[in-house]
């Protein structure tokens, strides 16, 4: 097995909750302020930008996947459940064939019908750039996450037909991310996805009724959601950007918002003291770093792949994320069927490093220097710098020195999507972006597939297997 990654962690959802925001009070309607680690409100027409971890915010609350994560359950991962598709199937005779069958009676919040129209109406908005509704900001978002896709056609008002370009058993998963915008409003606001992103339709179970960007979004309950099982228990939901830690866990202290997530882990002690619940479990979630595998970049070198792996103290950085967290032995839980039989194991071994480094020809007097692009923070990215700092000093003592480009997050995202090899990375060997890994398509086809070498995928790197 070849090391392709230094894999870190696998994160632990944190979220830290006030007075119960949904309990009855003298207000006419209640209302929930969420203090949400992002510097802005993610991409509201329909596919969100700023990463996976942007679905929750304005993606599922607005809008409906054709096929949807089971999200009632906390004990086990969630399975593929019916969404705005109440059944899919592939076709006997072509096994590239997949049929999907709509829901009826849904509209959109501006009363319009959802139908098979519309769904190919959207796809053609982020797949084909011919389109006169094409969106190069979406499709930017979820062109990578749709690999498979090669064709696609309205078969009757209930029913579209997909087709891929090879046999997939895993497609179903891909259609998680796609999202189903309303056309009769974008018609509406003059084909103007400006206009469309302050007045949204979706079908999903809220509306956003205001947004100010980098400040706010306020989202209303849709009394009429087709799901009565997620119908909201509140009537408002006001997402607010608040990228830092410290300033998103003394908000709540404050009362200035009734809900965040991913507190200071060192502030959980205190919030708990002020009467504060705390929510946490394990996620599908990794923290890693992409190394360059392109020639020129050191990290060719699989001993110098292996001796990062090994520098690096997981239980150490645990403790600095003051528990909120599990060490990873791979890009995929060890509970996980994905997970297979690696022969080289994850493990805390800095003599084991220092001995690898020195036969790569480095060592602490003569150091291997690089330089690694990460994030600020934000959503998913757990707390970047510190734990980014306490690696640094890691690498350094066995004779790795790293200097880090510290960018923004939806900057990071960009320089992901363009790959190691484009000038806008020259000098980057390796990039550190946190990420879902719920399905085989986004734990592990997108990174490692020799046919998603970026900018065709996110293979960011050029990692191939012969």
């Amino acid at each position: 097995m070849r090391t392709r990654n230094s894999m870190l962690l696998v994160a632990a959802i944190a979220l830290a909750i006030g007075i119960d925001p949904t309990a009855p009070s003298a207000r006419a309607e209640s209302v929930v302020r969420y203090g949400i680690s992002m510097a802005d409100i993610p991409l509201t027409t329909g596919q969100p930008d700023r990463g996976a971890g942007a679905y929750q915010f304005s993606a599922y609350t607005i809008y409906d996947p054709l096929v949807a994560w089971e999200m009632d359950v906390t004990d086990r991962p969630g399975k593929l459940v019916p969404g705005l598709a109440t059944e899919w199937k592939v076709d006997d005779k072509d096994k590239t064939k997949w049929r999907f069958t709509l829901r009826k009676d849904v509209k959109f919040h501006d009363g319009s019908a959802f139908n098979a129209d519309a769904v190919v109406w959207n796809l053609d908005k982020v797949l084909n750039d011919k389109a006169p509704q094409f969106d190069k900001r979406q499709s930017a978002q979820v062109k990578t996450r749709l690999p498979s896709v090669a064709s696609y056609a309205k078969i009757d008002d209930d029913t579209v037909e997909i087709t891929t370009k090879t046999v997939d058993s895993f497609f179903p998963y891909q259609m998680l991310w796609f999202l189903v915008s309303s056309p009769a409003q974008y018609e509406k606001l003059g084909k103007d996805w400006d206009k469309f992103a302050s007045q949204p339709s979706g079908t999903g179970p809220f509306k956003l009724t205001k947004l100010v960007p980098r400040e706010l979004a306020e989202l209303t309950k849709n009394a009429d959601y087709w799901n009565k099982k997620r119908t909201p228990k509140t009537d408002k939901l006001i997402l607010i950007p608040m990228p830092e830690a410290l300033t998103r866990t003394n908000a709540l202290l404050a009362g200035q918002v009734d809900l965040i997530e991913t507190p200071a882990p060192d502030a959980v002690p205190q919030l708990k003291s002020a009467g504060m619940r705390i929510v946490d479990n394990i996620t599908p979630h990794v923290w890693n770093y992409h190394l360059s595998v392109l020639p020129g970049s050191p990290w060719t070198d699989i001993r110098l792949r292996k001796a990062l792996n090994l520098a690096i103290d997981r239980e150490g950085v645990v403790g600095l994320m003051n528990g909120l967290a599990k060490p990873a032995k791979g890009q995929v839980d060890q509970s996980s069927p994905w997970f297979g039989k690696p022969t080289f194991e994850l493990k805390h071994d800095v003599a084991a490093a220092k001995k690898l480094v020195q036969e790569a020809g480095y060592s602490r007097e003569k150091p291997l220097k690089a330089t690694f692009i990460i994030a600020q923070g934000g959503t998913g990215q757990m707390l970047s710098l510190p734990m980014n700092e306490f690696l640094q000093q890691s690498f350094k003592e066995i004779g790795i020195e790293i200097d880090f480009k510290v960018v923004e997050l939806e900057t990071l995202y960009t320089h992901w999507r363009k790959g190691a090899a484009d000038e806008m990375n020259a000098g980057i060997t390796s990039n550190n972006i946190a990420y879902v890994t719920s399905d085989p398509l986004y734990a592990i086809v997108r990174f490692f597939h020799s046919g998603q070498i970026a900018p065709v995928g996110v293979n960011w790197g050029g990692y191939k297997n012969p």
